[in-house]
């Protein structure tokens, strides 16, 4: 089975690691001193507290590696659309795209059913590039709930969590999705294959539309915002909002608001990754995870004034950030 990791960072050097230490033919994408240092020593991947040298092709040419079986996206979403174009050698006839990126996918409306099937999200997907070029037919769920950190080039550490629920957008079992599922197992990851896979989209999104950007707002972590009444009450109206959209969609939340918040909280100083961007001076995944709240509302006629709000003023800050630099 040939994967290619595209945008082999943390989470998907830590994915791409483990599925070539389980037996796929993994290759990397990635660039700058990581990819240098992968190509010359090897990926070091610490977990389970032991490291291990893993050594796959790496580079930042997909050209020079071929149609591939599946190709995991595992780059911030906001810099999918500049990156798309690239990817076209590695699809092969019967290739699939994993999207492991936050926010909803190209795909999310493929498939759908309703008034709104065949939707392509602009705020996720400018010009459907990734519509046209990637083809929503290729699209396979996979929601990252664990996390890694790049501590050094060449060296990821996992932080915790190895549950990666994957899934059709149709829904159904198909052979793909049975055979990814058995990778991910032999790799050692939780790979639950979901046939509601847009209702654990949802609920993933549910939390990082509004903790995300209220962290970059306030730069408090995730313990502090859910244990503060204000900024609680906020996160509370944010995810109202966004329920009632998905609701509409046919989406449903298996939790309740306030669980999930108190699980994003246990999470003790945990700093987001939209804050993490903003304080290394980074562009910030705004519109993936939030400007798509604003068009969905757009969409199917609801308003969301919490969400518009702190969409303004992320935008803004971010805006602010970039200009100083």
């Amino acid at each position: 089975m040939k994967v290619c990791i595209f945008g082999a960072g943390a989470i998907g050097g830590l994915i791409g690691g483990q599925l070539a230490r389980a037996g796929a033919d993994v290759s990397f994408i990635a660039r700058g001193a990581h990819l240098q240092a992968m190509q010359t020593n090897g990926l070091r991947l610490r977990i389970d507290g032991q490291e291990h040298v893993v050594r796959v092709p790496c580079t930042s040419n997909p050209a020079e590696l071929g149609p591939q079986d599946y190709v995991f996206i595992t780059l911030k979403a906001h810099s999918v659309p500049g990156a798309v174009e690239s990817m076209h050698p590695l699809l092969g006839q019967d290739t699939a795209v994993v999207t492991g990126v936050n926010g909803l996918p190209y795909w999310y409306f493929h498939q759908h059913g309703g008034p709104y099937a065949g939707t392509v999200l602009n705020s996720v997907d400018p010009g459907g590039l990734q519509w046209n070029i990637l083809g929503p037919e290729r699209g396979i769920g996979c929601v990252l709930y664990p996390a890694a950190d790049l501590i050094a080039p060449g060296v990821i550490q996992h932080a915790y969590g190895k549950k990666f629920p994957i899934g059709e957008p149709s829904g159904q079992s198909t052979e793909r999705i049975a055979r990814l599922h058995e990778v991910m197992t032999a790799a050692g990851f939780d790979a639950p294959v979901r046939n509601d896979i847009r209702d654990e989209i949802w609920l993933k999104l549910w939390g990082n539309l509004c903790l995300n950007p209220i962290s970059a707002l306030t730069h408090a972590t995730l313990d502090v915002i859910t244990t503060d009444p204000a900024t609680r009450a906020l996160a509370r109206g944010m995810m109202l909002e966004a329920q009632a959209l998905a609701e509409l969609l046919g989406v449903r939340f298996r939790v309740g608001i306030e669980r999930r918040l108190d699980g994003a909280g246990a999470i003790v100083g945990h700093k987001t990754s939209m804050l993490q961007d903003l304080e290394q001076g980074r562009p910030m995944e705004i519109d993936p995870l939030l400007g798509v709240i604003q068009e969905i509302g757009r969409l199917v006629g609801r308003p969301t004034p919490l969400a518009d709000a702190v969409l303004a003023l992320i935008k803004l800050r971010e805006k602010m950030v970039l200009l100083r630099q």
